[in-house]
């Protein structure tokens, strides 16, 4: 009906695989997700216990909070997934949970297998799943057999328990190491050299194998247009020219999938950049590209931007916060919220006050406990002036439930503040 609001939100999906041993799955979600594969696991002995403090992490954060995205899922075990969005829909994000499924060495060391993030994004569910699957031409059926064994092992706790295929969208990339069959290494450089791409894509494993895996049933790929993105020198454009003489393969890839109740049936079939469902929802893919100017690894980037539309389901956030439009006098300095009947509130939910360009729900200036609907900001120190939000942080949901929209702050408010905080001491 025209009445029916229709939400329209992006996702750009980044997979980078690190020479370390890392693989980065950014979503961006609503803009950012990010993903690595081959992180070095080092870092995770030193930092295992300390938020948001890998490398990686710090990287994405530095580049993206300035234009408004706020890292709101993170999952290492040398792999990262980041799941970034911008500031304003993270009320619209909920149950928010990670998992990861090692099968390296028979799951003792986490080198390969899967890192997820699953989230309702305005009524929506969506999962995000990064894999760094078995390398090796041979290896095709055991890249299989571990993508089941992670569908298998990734279950989501909650109310509906469900697993990474109950989801209604899901983003599924990675270094799936997947290669070019039958093909020698001559035939497979000529056809890239003459930009005949198809012919490789015949006898691509992942392409071959969606006629015979049900597992693969309903994910679709876009059509690839951009030359295998492994396996090169370090430092050029140039494909292997070591002894091991590695043949190219399209190791790195981004696939999708919608929940298969009543999908829309579609000509264009899997290879078509566009997929719906009966209920409205639908992916359409915009790019899908790599990134041939990154030289640091033996594998190039690839990217893609998505856009999900649905019909809205979730539009309220479960607590609305009010606040003046400047704080100019300490008086204005009062945050009032209004939480909704439903919503489970917690003695440890506290409201932050963010300079805008935060990274993180941790990334406050300052904060008060939420105990009564009225809170002040009168004892805290605020050396700032700018721009700024108020977040609720839900302790049972462990998010950011409301946010205001951007208010000001100016220098004679921290001046006062200052000057007040000198006479209590």
């Amino acid at each position: 009906s025209s009445s029916e609001k229709v939400s329209h939100i992006k996702i750009h999906t980044l997979s980078v695989h690190h020479t370390t041993c890392y693989f980065i799955s950014c979503l961006y979600f609503l803009a950012p997700s990010l993903s690595l594969q081959e992180v070095n696991s080092m870092i995770n002995k030193r930092l295992k216990d300390v938020l948001f403090t890998d490398q990686w992490s710090e990287v994405c954060m530095d580049a993206l909070s300035p234009f408004g995205y706020v890292l709101v899922s993170n999952r290492m075990q040398g792999m990262l997934l980041l799941v970034f969005s911008k500031y304003f829909h993270l009320p619209f994000l909920r149950g928010i949970q990670t998992q990861s499924t090692r099968t390296g060495l028979g799951g003792i060391w986490g080198n390969k297998g899967g890192v997820s993030a699953r989230m309702n994004v305005f009524g929506h569910s969506i999962c995000f799943l990064n894999c760094h699957l078995p390398a090796h031409m041979e290896n095709s059926d055991q890249r299989m057999e571990d993508f089941e064994s992670i569908l298998q092992q990734q279950q989501f706790e909650g109310q509906a328990s469900m697993g990474v295929l109950d989801h209604d969208v899901v983003f599924w990339f990675g270094d799936l190491n997947f290669r070019i069959d039958d093909l020698d290494m001559q035939v497979v450089k000529a056809a890239i050299d003459s930009n005949k791409l198809s012919t490789l894509w015949e006898k691509d494993q992942l392409n071959m194998a969606k006629d015979s895996e049900t597992v693969l049933e309903g994910f679709h790929e876009g059509p690839i247009k951009f030359p295998p993105t492994y396996k090169f020198d370090v430092g050029t454009d140039t494909y292997d020219t070591s002894g091991k003489k590695r043949k190219p393969a399209w190791t790195d890839r981004i696939l999708w999938r919608l929940r298969p109740m009543a999908q829309v049936s579609n000509s264009m079939s899997r290879r078509s950049s566009l997929s719906c469902l009966t209920s409205g929802t639908c992916v359409s893919q915009h790019f899908y590209r790599s990134h041939m100017e990154y030289t640091v690894s033996d594998h190039k980037p690839v990217s893609s931007i998505f856009t999900l539309q649905f019909p809205y389901k979730v539009d309220m956030p479960l607590v609305t916060l009010f606040v003046e439009d400047e704080w100019r006098e300490i008086s204005d300095a009062v945050a009032k919220f209004k939480a909704a009947p439903n919503f489970p509130r917690s003695s440890w939910d506290w409201i932050g006050l963010y300079k805008v360009g935060f990274k993180h729900h941790k990334d406050y200036v300052s904060y008060v406990w939420a105990k009564q609907e009225e809170s002040d900001f009168l004892r805290q120190e605020h050396q700032d002036s700018g721009d700024f939000i108020l977040g609720y942080y839900s302790n049972n949901m462990s998010s950011i439930v409301g946010v205001t929209e951007p208010f000001q702050v100016h220098n004679l408010f921290s001046f006062l503040l200052q000057h007040l905080l000198a006479m209590h001491h």
